[in-house]
């Protein structure tokens, strides 16, 4: 069987597809990827066959690489989140995926097509092309998307590839849905499909004590650190006076030697495989990103979380409530702030409880190679 996997955007809608891309590949599927022609070193890096869905990066590399945002930040504005999306995933961003992909899907005539949620482009490429097509989630509390919003943008896209309106939606997810998001992690007003696969990214982790001294990870993830005002040197003030160990993720665009000088406790990397992390930590610091987050909770850790946008406010509304992290304001929040509260959080035993026992209900899904037979499933 050929299957071919898409995604848009960044990163964050690419490695939500990667366990079950390699779990295809394992039970002998030939697999290609399609997504941005800028993360296209990323895709071949990863191991697969890449097709770029817009131009590469030029030679030399990323121009913006170095560049920061001074800007200061402005509070996250969930509507105009809401609207946004709608606007550039199921508008900008569908119309030239739907016209991309159904040249891909010419050429390397996939028999199923599995998509990131976000990627409503390939969608309607599949659905116009004839071809079975599976949905992966990747947005944790599902809030992002607004029917409302996305439907009257999407249906201008169907109607230039000749098919028929479609104002609920029903048409989207197509025949499989696959769920990586535990449903207590939903929105209320969002609730996971009720005929979604759920299933489990990575290996089940075992539950663990906390480390005799503490371990605290901070990432805003793969892009929003560029543009994160000073928020990031708050965070480091703050971590300096916290009696632990802790690692700083920037990002490939920022230099770490740029935040000057750090104590002995204190390391600042570019990238650090979050995999390799998480099983050393007892906290993690983050905007809320929906990998972030069930990387945290798949490892029984709590998070404090600072939500900048896209769905980071949504899902941290969703983890406080759970009872798994403690939420700041991004804008407001201040060195002090941010010490205290991970002092709190570190030394309060009904955080971790909370988030260990999401890491149960993580541990007790199916694993990735259980979504290959349903994809396999699909040609009949």
């Amino acid at each position: 069987m050929r299957i071919l996997f898409t995604f848009i955007g960044g990163q964050g809608h690419f490695w939500p597809l990667v366990p079950i891309a390699r779990a295809a590949e394992a039970a002998g599927h030939t697999v290609a990827v399609a997504g941005s022609g800028k993360l296209l070193d990323v895709v071949r890096g990863a191991g697969f066959t890449a097709f770029g869905t817009s131009d590469p990066h030029p030679p030399g590399g990323d121009p913006n690489t170095g560049l920061r945002d001074d800007s200061p930040l402005e509070p996250a504005d969930r509507e105009a989140a809401e609207r946004e999306f709608a606007d550039n995933f199921a508008g900008r961003g569908a119309r030239r995926h739907a016209t991309a992909l159904r040249e891909i899907i010419g050429e390397f005539v996939p028999d199923v097509v599995v998509r990131d949620e976000a990627d409503f482009g390939s969608a309607v490429a599949a659905e116009r092309c004839g071809v079975p097509c599976a949905t992966v989630l990747v947005l944790a509390s599902g809030a992002l998307l607004r029917r409302d919003l996305v439907a009257p943008v999407l249906d201008e896209v169907r109607a230039e590839h000749g098919l028929p309106a479609d104002p609920g939606l029903e048409r989207l997810h197509g025949a499989l849905v696959l769920s990586p998001f535990l449903p207590s992690l939903r929105h209320p007003e969002h609730p996971l499909p009720t005929d979604a696969f759920l299933y489990r990214p990575g290996d089940a982790v075992p539950v663990r004590a906390r480390h005799p001294r503490p371990q605290v990870y901070f990432t805003l993830g793969t892009v929003m650190g560029g543009a994160s005002g000073d928020l990031i040197e708050r965070v480091l003030a703050g971590l300096s006076k916290v009696d632990a160990d802790v690692v700083v993720t920037v990002g490939s665009k920022l230099d770490p030697a740029s935040f000057g000088p750090q104590p002995p406790q204190v390391r600042i990397e570019r990238f650090v495989p979050q995999a390799t992390l998480l099983p050393t930590c007892d906290l993690v610091i983050s905007h809320g990103g929906s990998g972030s987050l069930m990387g945290a909770l798949s490892h029984g850790l709590p998070s404090v979380l600072l939500p900048l946008g896209a769905d980071q406010p949504h899902n941290a509304e969703q983890a406080v409530a759970m009872g798994v992290a403690v939420e700041l304001d991004a804008v407001e929040v201040t060195a002090s702030d941010l010490a205290d509260t991970v002092d709190d959080v570190l030394n309060d035993d009904l955080f971790r409880s909370a988030a260990q026992r999401v890491q149960a209900e993580v541990n007790a899904l199916p694993p990735a190679t259980a979504v290959v037979p349903l994809l396999e499933g699909l040609l009949h």
